[in-house]
């Protein structure tokens, strides 16, 4: 009577073990009854052979042992919404074998368009970390490794139990008698490579299999790319001899060091652009599809400066820095009342949608680039709320930790160009927006005043750019006719405010 032999099957996989499906045979095809071993200390691929001893017809079954710690799994990266494909990693709050709980904070990424903190899923070990810092991460696919708590595997094995047995079964040989050879996981002729190598390499049409890989087992890391990139790319040449002329009497003291022209001053280098920089990419060559008309002006802040400088002593400021741009923004959101097609987007080639919240976004220079928070339902709100919404945003902006809410949904934006120097600008739209504004320095400079007598007075001057598929020129420059006569007059702010 045949007799039958049932094995549980591991290997390692990966750092970890990942238990496989159990391997049942009748052993009336063999000649003798035999004994099946398998070895798993080696790092070869795995090969099942027989070997012949003496007959014995009872059943006999045994396995291996699941690792003795936990099962480990991958943590993947979760879809954070708004479209993100990609994020980059910032900082990591874990090491390998730090022990996590649900909630507990894995890492922080940064996607193009907010900083965004990844927690655990799981109780557990980690045990691996697939990514580095400012190394690129896809939606999907694994941040870590990490091994379970006694308590996770049970549900982990409920989740993902039927998918590892069909993976499982396409791998085994179909004749577990005949000596065969188990695929490794990492197939051979395949070169070794994280995702995100991979993309890069896409970016710049390499072949992967082109690269000489420096990591372990051949594999290619993000270094090895970037060096054959740099490798690609000609070097410069140095200046050909001057052609031979006539002696010429030299005025110099002292001759030329030809050889200084000669040296070369070093290697181009390819930077390769993530997170904020590369929205800026992707948002700025959309805009090139927006025909922009610009419009400048100057505006008279003497009777601003003026009053600034009283609210700058009000106990009411506490500890917010007090500027021009609350007043700025404030009088953008009243003349939008009067011109509300500035506060809107255009929809296909023939509809116009005007928004209804005044949500005023304010370019600012951060570690990572440039970024347009926004200040949400600015008609709602004064002058001083205003004020402390803005310096809430500034300082998060400055520590990398502004939300999504703070960056999306805005619908009209300035650009305070002045605080670092300038006069003039031709800002660019931000789409889907219909307009923009940038705000050169105020300056000092002698203007008559009514009586023809010349006086000291600050002047700023106004860079507006709109999009002229709805936006006139005319509507623009009535636009800021009323903007500019809020901030020359400030006290008429008080007249129109709610």
């Amino acid at each position: 009577m045949s007799s039958t032999r049932t094995i549980g099957l591991c290997r390692h996989m990966f750092g970890s073990y990942r238990c496989m499906q159990r391997i049942s045979f009748c052993s009336k095809t063999l000649a003798n009854s035999q004994h099946l071993f398998v070895n798993f200390s080696s790092t070869k691929p795995l090969v099942i052979s027989n070997k012949s001893t003496p007959h014995r017809s009872s059943c006999r079954s045994f396995h291996t042992a699941e690792n003795r710690h936990g099962k480990v799994v991958p943590f993947l990266l979760a879809d954070i919404g708004e479209g993100i494909r990609e994020v980059v990693i910032k900082e990591w709050f874990v090491v390998e074998g730090t022990h996590v709980e649900q909630f507990d904070r894995i890492c922080e990424v940064q996607s193009d368009k907010a900083s965004v903190t990844i927690t655990s899923r799981y109780d557990g070990r980690i045990t691996k970390r697939h990514y580095n810092i400012d190394d690129t991460a896809l939606v999907g696919d694994p941040l870590l490794e990490i091994e379970l708590s006694k308590g996770e595997v049970d549900q982990v094995d409920d989740v993902n139990g039927s998918k590892v047995t069909e993976q499982l079964q396409s791998e085994l040989p179909s004749n577990p008698i005949s000596e065969k050879v188990l695929p490794r996981e990492n197939n051979l002729g395949k070169v070794l490579a994280t995702p995100a190598v991979r993309r890069i390499a896409s970016e710049y049409k390499i072949q992967l299999s082109d690269v000489v890989g420096t990591g372990k087992d051949g594999r290619v890391m993000k270094e090895d790319v970037l060096n054959y990139v740099n490798k690609a790319i000609p070097g410069r040449s140095p200046p050909a001899a001057p052609a031979p002329s006539q002696p010429q009497v030299s005025t110099m003291s002292k001759p030329v060091n030809q050889q200084q022209f000669d040296t070369a001053v070093g290697e181009d280098t390819v930077i390769i652009l993530q997170g904020i920089k590369k929205a800026m990419v992707k948002s700025m060559t959309e805009a090139l599809s927006i025909p922009h008309f610009g419009y400048y002006d100057e505006v008279n802040m003497t009777e601003l400066v003026k009053l600034r400088k009283e609210l700058k002593k009000s106990p009411m400021l506490g500890e917010v820095q007090f500027t021009y741009m609350p007043v700025m923004i404030k009088a953008t959101s009243l003349a939008l009342k009067d011109y509300p097609v500035l506060n809107s987007s255009l929809i296909g080639e023939d509809k116009v949608l005007q928004k209804a919240a005044h949500n005023i976004g304010f370019a600012m220079d951060s570690p990572d680039g440039l970024i347009v928070p926004n200040i949400k339902n600015v008609q709602n709100l004064s002058i001083l709320e205003i004020a402390i919404e803005l310096d809430r945003i500034v300082k998060l902006g400055q520590q990398r930790k502004l939300g999504q809410d703070d960056i999306t949904g805005g619908t009209f934006s300035l650009s305070n160009i002045g605080s670092i120097g300038g006069t003039y600008a031709k800002p660019v739209i931000l789409p889907p927006q219909a307009a923009i504004g940038a705000l050169g320095k105020i300056q000092a400079l002698p203007r008559y005043d009514e009586d023809d007598n010349l006086v000291k007075q600050y002047i700023m001057k106004v860079s507006w750019s709109a999009d002229h598929r709805i936006v006139e020129g005319a509507l623009m420059a009535r636009f800021s006719n009323l903007w500019r006569s809020y901030l020359e007059n400030p006290s008429t702010l008080i007249l129109h405010m709610k």
